[in-house]
């Protein structure tokens, strides 16, 4: 356990954060409440803001995203997002011709976006379009060519490569400004831990609780008599929250006579700001209600999803679970 502890104290892990828009649009009859037009964007899997046809105007769906609609750059970031959807109209209707379809309910999907690894400051941009669930374009990015999978995406594939100026401005979109959209979007959503002491019991090891933070990188550490202790220390896995922050947990596995004896305290540094909690009796909360359900939840859905074999009920369930607590 004390080389666990040692190496999450010396190594930073990388990660690598996602900024995706999905565009999608349905030709032909809707059923009553669904929108022609859709857009979706996301970082690192959470939704940030939405489109449609009706509502007609970009909904911020994170508080930090609606901080963000007040400032002058949210109007750069809509006129970006209404240029796209325009050249989406139009790339449906050309896609249509293609198929040598004229009338019927169809669906064009466009997703486009970038990646970036914190660690290492590699990106990688990607813009895919799809045709009735069926890959159908996308873009490549180092030999900045579009490459199709079908025979009726050939002709498109020639005239957008013809169009050299507008190849090398995607390119400059997603070398350069996503990646820059994306590390600004993460700046606006920075959240500090919450620490808290937990205790099942009054004869159970302690907890020490940290949620709610972003970025995901955290060290918990316990100190005894202000030195370092590592023994009888397990730290739990970093966990997912519902609103795109972490939690994780260090359990210090001692006695209470031991802890009251002599003063332990758990440290938690995250973004260079260091939180500590002195264990004391009057600082322990009883996890033995609603936040202790929470985490299993979460342990549950993450597990579902690790498996993959996440099917629409086992997340219908995380969501219902977590609305009836």
């Amino acid at each position: 356990m004390n080389i666990w502890i040692a190496l999450c104290r010396l190594v930073v892990c990388s990660e690598r954060h996602t900024f995706i828009t999905l565009y999608t649009e349905i030709n032909g009859q809707t059923v009553a409440g669904i929108p022609d037009i859709s857009a979706v964007t996301t970082l690192d899997g959470q939704q940030i803001d939405y489109y449609d046809s009706e509502i007609k105007k970009l909904i911020p769906k994170q508080d930090w995203m609606k901080e963000f609609a007040s400032e002058d750059r949210f109007k750069e970031y809509t006129e970006f997002r209404e240029r796209v959807q325009q050249t989406n109209k139009i790339n449906i209707r050309f896609i249509m011709e293609q198929f040598n379809q004229s009338h019927g309910v169809h669906v064009y999907q466009r997703m486009y976006g970038c990646d970036w690894d914190d660690e290492t400051g590699e990106s990688r941009g990607f813009d895919q379009h799809g045709y009735d669930g069926q890959d159908f374009i996308f873009l490549d990015l180092k030999e900045l060519r579009y490459i199709t999978p079908v025979l009726q995406g050939i002709i498109t594939a020639q005239k957008w490569n013809k169009n050299r100026e507008q190849l090398e401005l995607l390119k400059q979109y997603y070398e350069y400004e996503c990646v820059e959209w994306l590390k600004y979007f993460l700046t606006l959503r920075k959240a500090a831990p919450v620490v808290s002491l937990l205790q099942r019991s009054s004869s159970s090891p302690v907890e020490c609780h940290a949620t709610g933070f972003y970025p995901s990188a955290v060290t918990i550490t316990w100190l005894r008599k202000r030195e370092d202790h590592d023994e009888d220390v397990d730290l739990g896995q970093l966990l997912p929250n519902e609103d795109g922050t972490f939690q994780k947990t260090s359990i210090l596995n001692i006695h209470p006579d031991e802890w009251k004896k002599h003063q332990y305290v758990c440290v938690v540094e995250h973004e260079g700001k260091t939180i500590q909690k002195i264990l004391r009796e009057n600082e322990i909360k009883s996890n033995n209600s609603k936040l202790l359900i929470v985490r299993y939840i979460v342990k549950y859905c993450l597990y579902m999803k690790l498996m993959l074999i996440a099917a629409a009920s086992d997340v219908l369930l995380c969501v219902i679970l977590s609305f009836h607590l």
